[in-house]
């Protein structure tokens, strides 16, 4: 069992920069590749960013390229998102996975709201 834990959302202003943290614990061994997805309200959950077990290759949506940066830690079990230059549009529940053995675990989100 893998269990995942976000933090470090909060309220910013537009332009201005956030670091999310994911926390992992539990059957750690098993992780592979880690991502952020996040929800807007009335919105499906979208995909933001991945990042491989060792962290050689990440990948990114279209919408956030050159302003957030994925990266993660494997001695303290953390993967990190980097937001910079925040728009209204990044408003949303940021949620952590990772994917361990096939299976998807999932944090239960943590809110970023970027105001004008």
């Amino acid at each position: 069992q893998v269990q995942v834990v976000e933090s470090g959302g909060g309220l910013v202003q537009a332009g201005g920069s956030l670091r999310l943290s994911c926390a992992v614990s539990g059957s750690i061994f098993m992780v592979n590749t880690m991502g952020w997805y996040r929800q807007a309200p009335g919105k499906q959950r979208e995909q933001v960013a991945t990042i491989s077990s060792v962290g050689s290759s990440t990948n990114y949506a279209d919408g956030v390229k050159g302003r957030f940066t994925i990266s993660r830690d494997n001695a303290k079990n953390t993967v990190y998102l980097q937001m910079n230059v925040l728009k209204l549009e990044d408003t949303a529940v940021y949620y952590c996975k990772a994917i361990a053995r096939f299976m998807d675990y999932w944090g239960k989100g943590t809110l970023v709201t970027v105001s004008s």
